[in-house]
């Protein structure tokens, strides 16, 4: 008898007892970004500064590609926090996807705070992959004429390999893909594929022979191998 009303209530508070935060973050995983977002706002409306809600919300606007919105909640969580890299990180990011999506000129005028912003996540977090990344990445796109440079590049990718030899051989193998020197390319993925034999170093690899290199019979062998 006992043993049937614990039972009971278990479950009871089980079902009750289930936050909305904790609802919110089901759907995120389900990838239904508008009913995690309503969830994730009602969490804010009874905490303003419930920072996890607050980065969800940016995370959400960025899968929507939202990025005035993404900005905004990732702006509030790097003064909140001025010591978290991942916030400096994502606020860069999301300003980065802005950048693209506006004209020239006013994309110009966000360089200098994107740069900041992945520097300062470097600064705060030595072993910060994802802010070394997006520096590689950055420094290589951008113009040299406003501060795009190899050498930059180069000096993270030797940072990313000295925390991840799969990460360091990967970027060196995204430079030398950017700048069309595709055997030197070919080496560094092989090495990244040796080391990790995952999917995404596969994918590299494979994309290489068979969009730039233009070889099907080696991409044929690696992908052969790799589904073995």
């Amino acid at each position: 008898m006992h043993f049937t009303k614990f039972f009971i209530f278990f479950i009871t508070f089980h079902f009750f007892g289930t936050t909305d935060f904790e609802k919110a973050e089901k759907l995120y995983q389900q990838e239904k970004w508008d009913e995690a977002k309503v969830l994730f706002q009602q969490c804010l409306i009874e905490n303003p500064k419930d920072f996890k809600s607050i980065e969800y919300l940016g995370d959400i606007a960025g899968h929507q590609k939202k990025w005035d919105e993404a900005i905004k909640y990732y702006k509030s969580l790097k003064i909140q926090f001025p010591k978290k890299a991942s916030y400096f990180y994502k606020y860069g990011g999301a300003l980065g996807m802005k950048a693209k999506s506006v004209n020239k000129f006013k994309a110009l005028g966000m360089i200098s705070e994107i740069e900041e912003s992945f520097l300062m996540a470097v600064k705060l977090d030595p072993k910060h992959i994802e802010c070394r990344w997006a520096l590689v990445m950055f420094y290589i796109q951008i113009p040299r004429i406003i501060g795009g440079s190899e050498a930059k590049a180069q000096k993270y990718s030797n940072e990313l390999m000295a925390i991840s030899k799969v990460d360091g051989y990967l970027s060196k193998g995204y430079i030398d893909e950017y700048y069309e020197r595709f055997s030197d390319a070919e080496k560094d993925y092989t090495k990244a594929h040796e080391i990790g034999n995952s999917k995404i170093t596969f994918q590299k690899l494979y994309n290489l022979y068979l969009n730039k290199i233009k070889d099907s019979v080696k991409a044929k062998r690696l992908k052969e191998q790799f589904e073995k």
